[in-house]
């Protein structure tokens, strides 16, 4: 088997060509085939040297190697010109106003046997002598296609669904050839919740826009693979390794799927809760740019659903942003100051400075002034986080440490001192 992703580069990696460029590979890392990428550039306006390389930037996050390529069209265009020559040659193709037509015949149909649609007949009479070379010399794409998917010896071409009308056209121009086009698959559009076709609009549409919100790429394969293929009734997670084995075209819906990013949201929170702590560090390090403790994992793995999610859980261990004024007001209000005083107090004299004796100060203090948890909880939060959300109240303060804890409350003291 031999398949190929050949995207037309005009910009970002959506996410719709990501799952057919996974499918294809997929394809052929199950079957011992050729995973080909070739780069559908023969329009040189948009297909600049940027565009290409957020194409393979996306492909290489989401860790889809390819086994040969990547391949220009543009690069070919004396290949189609011979092509093309050919065609002419055999009658099959004609000059018109300097362009060049393909013959279609005027009765019978192009019965194109799609895998996952079963056949599906094109009329001779709805097509047009349709122009495959155009008067400046430059081939059209149905003609680039065609000749690249035979030259690469392509056996496969799983691409989406709004390719359909150009298949009959890529099946004239390899018959006239002289040889027998590629078995087709054409997978269903993408849609959001809402039904309506995927786009910016229902939130992440690209692979850059999934890894800048923290996904994982492993996930993000496990999710996409999803979304119009099934092994079963009830499976949802599946390695990388699993879906290479139990892949197939025949379970592949005709059916549009939904895109649904609460659902990948859900889906990424139980890989990063899976990862090693060091590894899920690593990762936060990446996205970030800065060093992570790995305390500050320790406290926020089980809380997060993406990388992204790790900043305003656990970034006050890193620096405490500006206090939330809303927060600020709302628990340091009447006695709150004085409560926070008390917790200052238990907590330095809690030793060792654990989360367990933590835990002790604080509900003694709670205990102590026979008021609810909260009205001493959330001073303590408010004064290390600057909010009212973090992890649990004791992991946080034993997290932060000691001297970082006293010297945050006594900051907050002051401010409280300060407004009077």
């Amino acid at each position: 088997m031999r398949v190929r992703f050949a995207p037309s580069p005009t910009g970002v990696l959506h996410i719709g060509g990501a799952r057919t460029a996974l499918y294809n590979w997929l394809l052929a890392r199950g079957s011992g085939g050729t995973f080909i990428l070739r780069i559908e550039d023969t329009d040189r306006e948009r297909s600049t040297p940027e565009n290409v390389d957020l194409i393979l930037d996306g492909l290489w996050w989401l860790e889809l190697d390819w086994d040969e390529g990547p391949y220009s069209q543009w690069e070919r265009r004396d290949r189609h010109g011979e092509a093309i020559e050919r065609l002419v040659a055999g009658g099959h193709a004609y000059e018109d106003e300097g362009a060049i037509r393909l013959r279609v015949p005027d009765e019978g149909e192009t019965i194109v046997h799609d895998v996952i649609r079963g056949d599906i007949a094109f009329p001779h009479s709805a097509i047009d002598d349709f122009v495959i070379r155009r008067s400046d010399g430059g081939p059209l794409y149905n003609l680039a296609v065609a000749v690249d998917d035979l030259d690469m010896g392509i056996t496969h071409v799983v691409r989406g669904d709004d390719h359909i009308s150009n298949t009959p056209r890529q099946v004239m121009i390899l018959r006239a050839l002289g040889e027998e086009p590629p078995v087709y698959a054409h997978l269903p559009l993408l849609h959001g919740p809402d039904g309506k076709k995927l786009s910016k609009r229902h939130g992440a549409a690209s692979v850059q826009d999934l890894r800048a919100a923290g996904y994982l790429p492993e996930a993000v394969r496990n999710y996409i693979a999803l979304l119009g293929w099934g092994y079963d009734e009830s499976t949802t997670f599946f390695t990388t390794e699993e879906l290479i084995r139990h892949f197939d075209l025949a379970r592949v819906s005709r059916n549009p799927a939904v895109f649904d990013e609460q659902k990948l949201r859900w889906m990424n929170g139980r890989y990063l809760r899976e990862l090693d702590p060091e590894d899920l560090r690593r990762r936060l390090e990446e996205l970030f740019g800065r060093p992570v403790p790995p305390e500050a994992v320790a406290i926020s793995q089980e809380k997060m659903q993406t990388l992204a999610d790790f900043w305003p859980l656990a970034g006050f261990l890193v620096e405490r942003g500006p206090f939330d004024e809303k927060a600020w007001d709302k628990v340091m209000r009447d006695s709150g100051p004085e409560r926070l005083r008390a917790a200052r107090e238990a907590l330095e004299d809690a030793d060792p400075f654990d989360v367990e004796r933590v835990e002790v100060a604080l509900r003694g203090v709670v205990e102590r002034l026979g008021v609810k948890p909260k009205d001493v909880f959330q001073p303590v939060r408010v004064a290390i986080t600057g909010t009212t959300v973090s992890p649990g109240i004791f992991e946080s303060v034993a997290a932060l440490g000691r001297e970082e804890t006293l010297a945050r409350i006594d900051e907050a003291l002051q401010k409280a001192s300060a407004d009077g």
